[in-house]
């Protein structure tokens, strides 16, 4: 067990820290417990149990340094509070084919998009909130909301991509506000994993130190470095989160 522990929490640690900055370290985490022989169901559930812990961190560090809009963020809580708990019942009752093809696609498209234009993102261009702009910014916290709830993968890069696309924040305060949102959207799904007893914690609390420790060096990083740093790990989150995808498709 010690030496399942030892690869856990230092995958943990580096998913956590690559989770913070731009989004994405569930690639990293949700293997890591399925290496060392985890079932499937238990692993999902020590993950969220983890990962939930990091991004809490994660999300007080970047409202310590003020890259947190706290005046839109919330607003948009309760919107994905609720599209989360809504997803999480969906997922019980629909089919995610449809999605799972649905979201490759969007993925792709973000990560290019991304990529392409070299400007977007960099400098922080937020002109204020308006009635307009803040309801189109609580409709995408509870469609992301509901999408995380109900599928998952790209969720970071979503929410990311949208605070940038709609408000003109630059990456690190587009990753902060994400990080808020998708902290809120996993406290349902956790709760359904904790319930059913879905969470090792003899694995989780151990791997969730380690996360804990990893954001806050991924939110100082990020922090300090700035959008130069966030955008191209950015870009190769989103297309990385893309070729799984594809790799479940094929």
């Amino acid at each position: 067990m010690l030496f399942d522990l030892t690869i856990i929490c230092t995958l943990g640690f580096f998913a956590a820290m690559v989770d913070a900055i731009a989004g994405g370290g569930g690639l990293i985490s949700l293997p890591a417990l399925l290496m060392v022989g985890i079932p499937p169901h238990l692993a999902l559930g020590t993950n969220k149990f983890s990962a939930s812990l990091a991004s809490l961190n994660s999300s007080i560090t970047f409202a310590r340094s003020g890259k947190v809009h706290l005046p839109l963020v919330k607003w948009q809580i309760p919107f994905t509070l609720f599209g989360a708990a809504l997803g999480a019942w969906a997922v019980l009752r629909v089919s995610s084919d449809f999605l799972n093809k649905a979201v490759l696609v969007l993925i792709l498209v973000v990560g290019i998009y991304t990529f392409v234009h070299k400007n977007l993102g960099m400098e922080n261009r937020f002109k204020g909130l308006t009635p307009f702009n803040t309801s189109i910014g609580c409709l995408f916290a509870l469609i992301l909301g509901f999408y995380d709830g109900f599928f998952g993968p790209g969720t970071g890069s979503f929410l990311i991509f949208s605070f940038i696309a709609l408000f003109g924040f630059d990456f690190v305060i587009a990753s902060a506000n994400s990080k808020v949102l998708n902290f809120t959207s996993n406290i349902s799904s956790l709760f359904l994993f904790a319930w059913n007893g879905k969470v090792l914690y003899s694995y989780g609390v151990p791997m969730a130190v380690f996360m804990i420790l990893g954001s806050y060096v991924g939110t100082r990083l990020a922090i300090h470095r700035g959008a130069a740093l966030v955008k191209p790990l950015f870009i190769i989150m989103s297309l990385l989160v893309a070729a799984k995808l594809i790799f479940q498709y094929i």
